[in-house]
């Protein structure tokens, strides 16, 4: 009888299960542990933090629909300050793996919050967040390859103890490139693995009042609405690039039920992201956890790697 684990390999570091928190849906850290046992998950992503802190986009700023969630909070996070003294003490204690999320307006934001990071006792992987739509920076680097070429070389310099994964957009928008290109250039420029994907642009109308419900007018739209638009995406990595060159993906897109990540690791994912299915269901975490496991045994598998990328053509 073959060994069954539900463990599985993220660029190289070991996690219990290929169930992680999104950033931004799960607090600045652990604030999921009163609800939710954070053994019972692979890991999750910390809130991206900036250089300087930030207060975010003014209120309303999350709004629901029929299919999901628009959001539009713009970052509000402790920056580095808040960082060190409240966050990165604390990382340590945390009982699942922690990935460290990063964001902001130029390279050298970046890089200082990386260093930052790469100083923390207990974070050896971090997310570079370069696809936030709700922020008004001026330059969303994951439309730009050379934009992007640069800013994951810096990164990667700055602190090469750190394991790079980079977050992109499902839209590239303005360019002649495509979601692939985007992912082999994040690639070839020191990350590690790909997390597909951040929130797709939407927005939302008042009817009555004719006004836009979010104070920011535009935001993200998360849940189940984005799903099959992320599924097709990690399919086209994995089987254009990602298969043949042995890297990693992290698939974030709508999962608020087990068979939404068997979707996403049958495309090719090897772990998933849970966002806003959180705030739905602040336990959603580990109930997809235990029908993955499920899931995988029912399949005949002993490894949720057997399954990745195993979707069968239509005969």
């Amino acid at each position: 009888m073959s060994h069954t684990t539900s463990s599985v390999e993220l660029a190289g570091h070991t996690l219990r299960s290929p169930v992680l928190l999104a950033a931004g849906t799960c607090g600045v850290l652990d604030e999921m542990r009163d609800v939710l046992d954070l053994r019972s998950i692979g890991g999750l992503v910390t809130k991206s933090i900036t250089r300087y802190k930030r207060d975010g986009n003014p209120y309303p700023r999350i709004t629901w629909t029929r299919s999901g969630m628009i959001n539009a909070i713009g970052l509000a996070n402790p920056g580095l300050d808040g960082w060190r003294t409240d966050v990165a003490p604390r990382i340590r204690d945390v009982e699942t793996r922690i990935i460290g999320s990063i964001a902001g307006d130029s390279i050298e934001d970046y890089v200082e919050v990386t260093r930052a990071m790469d100083e923390c006792d207990g974070l050896d992987l971090v997310e570079l967040n370069v696809s936030c739509p709700n922020v008004h920076s001026g330059l969303e680097f994951g439309a730009d390859p050379g934009a992007l070429r640069e800013l994951v070389t810096s990164v990667s310099n700055a602190a090469p103890g750190l394991t790079l994964i980079v977050k992109l957009s499902p839209i590239v928008v303005g360019t002649p490139h495509t979601i692939v290109d985007i992912s082999k250039v994040a690639i070839e420029s020191g990350a590690k693995a790909i997390t597909l994907t951040n929130t797709v642009p939407a927005m939302g109308i008042d009817v009555r009042t004719r006004e836009p419900i979010l104070a920011n007018t535009t935001g993200g739209l998360s849940g189940p609405a984005i799903h099959p638009i992320v599924v097709r995406l990690v399919h086209l990595v994995y089987t254009q690039f990602a298969k043949e060159a042995g890297v990693d993906i992290v698939a974030a897109g709508g999962v608020t039920r087990w068979e939404d990540a068997a979707e996403f690791i049958l495309a090719g994912a090897t772990v998933i992201q849970i966002g806003a299915g959180s705030f739905a269901d602040p336990k959603a975490g580990r109930k997809v956890d235990r029908g993955l496991t499920k899931w995988m045994l029912d399949q005949g598998a002993s490894s949720f790697s057997e399954l990745r990328g195993a979707i069968k053509r239509p005969s």
